[in-house]
């Protein structure tokens, strides 16, 4: 079994990507970056797919060696570096899909995060009931002690909304998902009362797409759009049948940018949305 501090985490991972574009960008095989590095050719590729570490000495040199001279990128591949304490989702490393851990990952090293939902209320923002009766309907379906499990991982990642430097979070959710009463109208209406609770905080933004609102782009698949230090960092995860995607390629993220962007012009002011919020949980 590969041992834990091994296994390349989401961060890693695309601290690599970053160094193989910057790589390419400058026309350099990885044999060739090797000999300007004085390392091995499978150094060079072990770091790229997120096996080794590296220190920021070694990335600035590594740009440095790619004719990069966007400093405010290499500063941020370099901030990216040198963390030796696992972060509290290794704990469920044994236990959870890779997917999930990367996304507690993300959440946790964020500038800032945008989600839209147009069926279920964001998983930050969801209540404990809420969520069992959610992973209770999985397919294939889970066990009741991995339904707990995902329960009580979930509620853990929220505290990124509750740290110290909590994160700035604005979710972007369709007024059916407001509407879904999964669990009941009582599980429902403590959902909807803890939404209007989250949306009363300086970090937290909650804006909703009313029905005859104007037409926007999405799929209605869940996003997840992770701000990094610079715009070339930034990370969208999508919700899928057979799990979550992460996205970093420039081109894809600038249509995920737009189609977010869309989405907050047809919601309603935050003022607004609570107002609905209020709205439907007194018609509970």
């Amino acid at each position: 079994m590969t041992p834990i501090s091994a296994l390349p985490t989401a961060r890693r991972r695309r601290l690599g990507a970053e160094l193989r574009r910057l790589r390419e960008r400058a026309d350099l095989s990885a044999t060739e970056a090797a000999a300007l590095l004085g390392a091995t050719q499978s150094r060079i590729s072990n770091i790229e797919a997120g096996r080794y570490g590296v220190s920021g000495d070694r990335v600035r040199t590594l740009a440095r060696n790619y004719n990069c001279s966007d400093r405010q990128l290499v500063d941020a591949l370099a901030g990216m570096t040198g963390e030796r304490k696992r972060g509290w989702w290794e704990e469920y490393r044994e236990t959870l899909s890779p997917g999930l851990l990367d996304l507690a990952e993300l959440e946790h090293h964020a500038v800032a995060l945008r989600v839209s939902q147009v069926i279920h209320i964001p998983g930050l923002l969801q209540t404990a009931d809420q969520a069992r009766v959610i992973f209770g309907a999985a397919v294939p379906p889970l066990l009741p002690h991995e339904v707990e499990q995902r329960v009580s991982f979930r509620i853990r990642r929220q505290e990124v909304l509750h740290r110290d430097d909590p994160l700035p979070y604005t979710a972007i959710i369709h007024e059916a998902a407001l509407r879904m009463q999964f669990g009941g109208a009582r599980t429902t209406r403590s959902q909807l009362r803890h939404l209007l609770r989250m949306s009363e905080q300086d970090n937290v933004a909650v804006l909703v797409v009313p029905f005859g609102g104007p037409p926007f782009p999405s799929s209605g698949q869940g996003v997840d759009y992770f701000h990094g230090p610079v715009g070339q960092l930034d990370t969208v995860q999508i919700d899928t049948d057979h799990g979550s995607e992460l996205i970093d390629a420039p081109a894809r993220l600038e249509r995920y940018r737009l189609v977010l962007d869309r989405m907050a012009e047809a919601a309603l002011d935050p003022g607004e949305s609570r107002d609905v919020i209020h709205r439907l949980v007194r018609d509970l």
